[in-house]
C-alpha cells in the first residue's frame, strides 16, 4: 500500500520572512487575550466559584424544560441559575452559587439543594437526581490557586528542562511559546464566557504538552542543523529545520483534529469546552512552534558556534605545546 503523503520531502516554504508581521499579530493577540481576561473575567465553574450543582434525568420527557426551569428556580433568590443540558437531551446541570452567609455551612447548603430539587419535582414528578455536590468558596478558591500554581510549575519545569538539554535560548523560547498558547487558550474562555472548570485545566496542560513535544522535535533538528551547517545564515538554518519536520507536523496535527472535529461537533454537551480547548491548542501550539519558538532564537543571539564546545585554558596550553596555536 502506497504511503500517504500530504507534504512533500523537499519543501521549501520561507517561514521565517513572514515572522515580523507574526509577532506582532501574537503580541496584539496576548495582549487582547488578557485584556478580555481582566475586563471580561472568566465564567468559572461550580469548582472554581463555589456554590451548588446538581444534576438530573427527566425520566419521561424527551429534551429537559430549560426555559421552564430558569423561569422556576429564578424565583428562588439564589441569583441568575445556570441551567444547561447536561449529556443526553432529557439530562439537565442546575447550577447556583450560594450565598456569602452560607458559603461553608453545608446544613444551609444541603437546605436550598433540597428546595431546588423539591422546586423541580412539584412540577416535573419524573426529575431524578442523578448528582448533588457543594462546593464551599474558600474549597474554589484553593482550587483555583493550585490550578495556577500547577500551570506555573509545569511551564518552569519544562522551559528548565529544555534550558539544560538544549542552551538557555531554546528554554526562553519555548516558555514564550508556551506562554502564547496559554494566554490565546484563556482570552476564547473569557471572549466566549464558556465554563472555565477543572476539566479546562487538563486541557491547558494537554496542549503544553502537545505544543511542548512539536517545539523540541523542531529544536532537535535546528541542533542538528546548527552543528552540520555551522556556516549557514541562522534564518536559513531555522527555515529548513522547520521545513524537514514539515510533514511530520502536519500528519500529527491532522490526526488530532481528525478525532477532535467530530466530538466538537457531535460531542456531549458537557465535554464542548474540554474539546473546543484541546482543538484551539492543536493550533496554537503548532503555530507557535514554528513562528514563535523558532525566530526568537534569531534575537537571543544563537549562531552556528552554540553547539561548539569552548575552548578551555588547559586546552589552548596543550595546542599551543602541540604547535597547533
Amino acid at each position: 500500500m502506497k504511503l500517504l503523503k500530504l507534504v512533500p520531502d523537499d519543501t521549501n516554504i520561507k517561514f521565517l520572512k513572514w515572522r515580523m508581521p507574526f509577532y506582532v499579530v501574537s503580541l496584539l493577540l496576548i495582549a487582547a487575550s488578557w485584556a478580555l481576561v481582566l475586563t471580561k473575567g472568566l465564567n468559572y465553574g461550580v469548582d472554581f466559584a463555589g456554590g451548588q450543582e446538581i444534576t438530573g434525568t427527566f425520566e419521561q420527557e424527551a429534551e429537559a424544560p430549560v426555559g421552564e426551569l430558569r423561569e422556576t428556580l429564578s424565583t428562588l433568590d439564589y441569583g441568575e441559575p445556570v441551567i444547561q443540558r447536561f449529556g443526553e437531551a432529557n439530562q439537565v446541570s442546575i447550577r447556583v452559587r450560594l450565598p456569602d452567609d452560607v458559603s461553608g455551612d453545608p446544613a444551609a447548603a444541603n437546605r436550598i439543594s433540597e428546595e431546588i430539587i423539591s422546586t423541580v419535582t412539584a412540577a416535573h414528578a419524573d426529575f431524578r437526581v442523578d448528582s448533588n455536590n457543594t462546593v464551599s468558596g474558600k474549597v474554589s478558591g484553593e482550587f483555583r490557586s493550585t490550578a495556577l500554581y500547577a500551570l506555573l510549575a509545569a511551564m518552569l519545569a519544562i522551559s528548565l528542562y529544555i534550558w539544560i538539554r538544549f542552551e538557555w535560548q531554546f528554554g526562553v523560547g519555548a516558555l514564550f511559546a508556551l506562554f502564547h498558547d496559554v494566554s490565546l487558550t484563556l482570552g476564547m474562555f473569557a471572549l466566549f464566557q464558556l465554563e472555565f472548570s477543572l476539566q479546562i485545566i487538563a486541557a491547558i496542560l494537554a496542549i503544553i504538552g502537545y505544543s511542548l513535544n512539536d517545539t523540541i522535535v523542531i529544536y532537535d533538528r535546528i541542533r542538528e542543523n546548527l552543528k552540520k551547517y555551522r556556516k549557514m545564515p541562522v534564518p536559513e538554518l531555522l527555515d529548513l529545520s522547520v521545513n524537514e519536520t514539515l510533514a511530520r507536523t502536519v500528519m500529527t496535527s491532522l490526526t488530532l483534529l481528525v478525532a477532535l472535529v467530530p466530538l466538537l461537533l457531535f460531542g456531549p454537551a458537557s465535554l464542548f469546552g474540554l474539546v473546543a480547548a484541546i482543538t484551539l491548542g492543536i493550533f496554537v501550539g503548532t503555530y507557535s512552534s514554528v513562528y514563535m519558538a523558532a525566530p526568537i532564537l534569531i534575537w537571543l543571539g544563537v549562531t552556528g558556534d552554540s553547539f561548539v564546545p569552548q575552548e578551555t585554558l588547559a586546552d589552548r596550553q596543550d595546542r599551543k605545546a602541540r604547535g597547533e596555536v
